[in-house]
């Protein structure tokens, strides 16, 4: 039976990303016989510049019905000052919540042979292997109101940080799966000595935690947590959080491998699976068949393992960029820790040839 893969190339590199993640889709799905279909859209900023809409309702549907959706990024200073309702960034969360895309995985390994790429001293980061479970359609990003209004004569903005029990016991619990599945501890990330929906959230998750005797189970405040990513960052396994705290806590992360290039994340949740890589769109970069595309096509293995279904299409591709990598293959943005610096095509050729050898072999 046949799959289908939307791809969303969105701006700046992400269509030079997602051009080397079609490379490696297409050979995988003839070598497994899989039966990949791909069909490309607008997203983003090149939606608006098309169409005057961050994501058409077409777009919408046809990733609706797809078996998964590969983005490459969004944004760019074209579009800075457009109105907050046709900012492209507004086409991620429409297509998070109509996807019911609740759980955000955002996986931070260290590679041995980068332990020297890192800001950090290399015995910091050495061993690092963590995953960062991000709820992903609650909290600030959501909540309403949300609006920017007019108190006693001077513009004030509002933002609303809301969160039920329900959505807090969903993401727990497949942060306690996850857990299974790797070391068995799990890190929930909250502010309960501030907010009171960190207050329900910590309520919540120690009572999910109690499912699951297996895991072991820490609380730590956002702002330890921060510091606890650069002291000992090889300590953590499982980080359980909500949105904003998550998406600021897996940035940092990112950085521990030296690059935000380099990091893959998935988006799962009740129904189609979105890959992406964790970084932007990076304008200032785009065109010049530069940008790293390993943290895309380390998404594409994600999608192989969570929505189509096929582990041994995943370990392919991870274990091709950890070939690689050994031997000491990199992008510009890594140049100083390579002994081969390659352009964004060249390293798209190289992780298929190594696919190929692999298989061949």
């Amino acid at each position: 039976m046949s799959k289908k893969v939307v791809l969303l190339p969105g701006d700046g590199i992400g269509a030079e990303v997602v051009r080397e993640a079609e490379k490696i889709i297409a050979h995988l799905s003839d070598h497994y016989g899989i039966g990949i279909e791909t069909e490309t859209h607008l997203v983003g900023g090149a939606s608006l510049d098309a169409h005057d809409i961050p994501v058409k309702d077409e777009v919408v549907e046809a990733c609706k019905s797809a078996d998964a959706v590969l983005l490459g990024a969004v944004g760019g200073p074209k579009w800075d000052d457009y109105p907050s309702d046709k900012r492209p960034e507004k086409a991620l969360l429409r297509l998070r919540k109509d996807l019911g895309l609740f759980n955000n995985l955002r996986p931070v390994t260290v590679f041995s042979s980068l332990k020297d790429a890192s800001p950090l001293r290399p015995e910091v980061v050495d061993g690092v292997d963590l995953l960062v479970v991000r709820e992903l359609t609650g909290g600030l990003y959501f909540g309403e109101p949300k609006e920017i209004t007019e108190v006693n004569g001077e513009e004030t903005g509002v933002d609303t940080m809301r969160y039920s029990v329900t959505e807090i016991e969903r993401i727990t619990r497949a942060a306690f799966d996850a857990a299974r599945k790797r070391r068995g501890k799990v890190t929930s990330v909250d502010k309960a000595n501030i907010l009171a929906t960190s207050q329900l959230w910590r309520k919540t998750v120690t009572r999910i935690a109690a499912e699951y005797p297996d895991v072991e189970l820490e609380h730590m405040l956002v702002d330890n947590c921060a510091m606890q990513l650069i002291r000992n960052p090889s300590g953590f396994d499982v980080i359980l959080t909500e949105n904003m705290f998550g998406d600021i806590l897996s940035d940092e992360a990112a950085m521990l491998t030296g690059s935000i290039g380099m990091l893959p994340s998935a988006s799962l949740g009740d129904g189609t699976g979105m890959y992406e890589p964790v970084h932007g769109s990076a304008p200032d970069i785009a065109g010049k068949d530069i940008a790293n595309p390993l943290a895309t096509l380390a998404s594409v293995a994600l999608m192989f393992r969570f929505s189509l279904g096929h582990e041994k299409a995943a370990s392919d591709i991870e274990e091709a960029i950890s070939a690689v990598l050994n031997a000491g293959y990199n992008c510009k943005d890594m140049s100083r820790h390579a002994r081969h610096v390659l352009s964004t095509s060249e390293m798209g050729d190289k992780i298929l040839s190594v696919i190929i050898e692999k298989q061949d072999g």
